[in-house]
């Protein structure tokens, strides 16, 4: 796994500002929120197999399989970032927006292992105030 880039606990303020706001969260804090929701998925599925795009935020390679090594990646994910947070926290569901348009707030996905159907959600955005008191996140049971 790369080396994070995101504080954990800095992450999981934004998590929490983009549960509350919605589309009214402030970039800075939608670009943290994507930043450490995409670090969440490395770590939790390490690999090589699958690349996740969240343009303009980042971009992980992730879930065991076939590494590649140059070019496109064989199975590539790629969404906006209100979109990729609703998919790891669980307010959108995949069959929802897999193959939606991208503008439309839907999922492109390519490649044969590209579904992340078992891998949603991920993140679960706790309420400002339950964890200590400055929002916070953690993973689903």
């Amino acid at each position: 796994m790369a080396r994070r880039r995101i504080d954990p606990q800095a992450g999981e303020v934004a998590l929490a500002q983009w549960a509350a706001q919605g589309e009214d969260t402030p970039r800075t804090v939608l670009l943290t929120a994507v930043r450490y929701a995409l670090e969440e998925l490395e770590a939790l599925h390490p690999g090589h197999s699958v690349e996740v795009r969240v343009p303009p935020a980042g971009a992980v390679q992730a879930f065991g399989g076939p590494r590649h090594t140059r070019g496109t990646p064989p199975n590539v994910v790629e969404c906006r970032p209100h979109t990729f947070l609703g998919l790891a926290t669980g307010r959108i569901a995949w069959a929802d927006v897999v193959h939606r348009a991208i503008d439309d707030g839907g999922v492109q996905a390519s490649g044969t292992r590209a579904d992340l159907t078992e891998a949603l959600p991920f993140l679960r955005p706790r309420a400002r105030g339950t964890h200590g008191d400055d929002g916070g996140a953690h993973r689903p049971a």
